[in-house]
């Protein structure tokens, strides 16, 4: 049984981990949820069924791993919660970007019902276009911990998502979401991110 702390004071809110890949989202959502441990405070994991990198689990590219749900919907974790006899006080969710457009709904019902959120995923996709489930977390999260990567061309704080086809950087017109690591993504700053036959705005 959890001890009397601030997570059962202070009752739902909503945390977001965002950046770029290679930006350590996941493993700073681990270092939570062990930190939780210690505190004997009671959560569960959620992840998408798309992200096939890792299977019922999360794991940071430093080697934490933990113990994940993998669910197709996000009213799913609604579904998943109600069955159980004791509820956790915390729910962490990885890849947020993945999930559908009801996420932002389900964690703000989730807050609002008294649940501690820590949501981690990419603000924006390879072209740099925020993804929507993220933007409207950040919107109306009580907490935003954005994290940056290191830029593979000139070692400066990376905010951008880079991918490649075959080394290249991939044009405009190439599939939104592919699930994939160092060979299909890296990470990038603003000056040397690229992204072939993106629309020019001029002034």
């Amino acid at each position: 049984m959890a001890k009397l702390n601030a997570f059962n004071r202070q009752k739902g809110w909503i945390e977001v981990i965002c950046g770029p890949m290679f930006a350590g989202k996941s493993e700073e959502l681990l270092r939570k949820m062990n930190r939780l441990k210690y505190a004997e405070v009671d959560y569960l994991i959620f992840k998408p069924v798309i992200d096939t990198r890792t299977k019922n689990s999360v794991k940071s590219r430093d080697g934490r791993e933990l113990k994940a749900i993998n669910v197709k919907n996000s009213t799913d974790i609604i579904k998943y919660i109600k069955d159980l006899k004791e509820k956790p006080q915390v729910i962490a969710i990885d890849e947020i970007q993945f999930f559908d457009d009801e996420l932002p709904q389900v964690c703000n019902y989730l807050a609002n019902h008294g649940f501690i959120i820590y949501a981690a995923g990419l603000d924006t996709d390879f072209r740099g276009v925020p993804f929507k489930n993220t933007a409207s977390l950040l919107a109306t999260a009580e907490n935003v911990i954005k994290l940056t990567a290191i830029c593979t061309e000139c070692g400066a704080p990376a905010t951008r998502t880079q991918k490649l086809i075959n080394g290249k950087p991939a044009p405009f017109d190439s599939p939104r979401i592919v699930v994939g690591n160092v060979e299909t993504y890296t990470a990038r700053c603003r000056h040397h991110h690229e992204v072939k036959g993106a629309p020019k705005i001029e002034y």
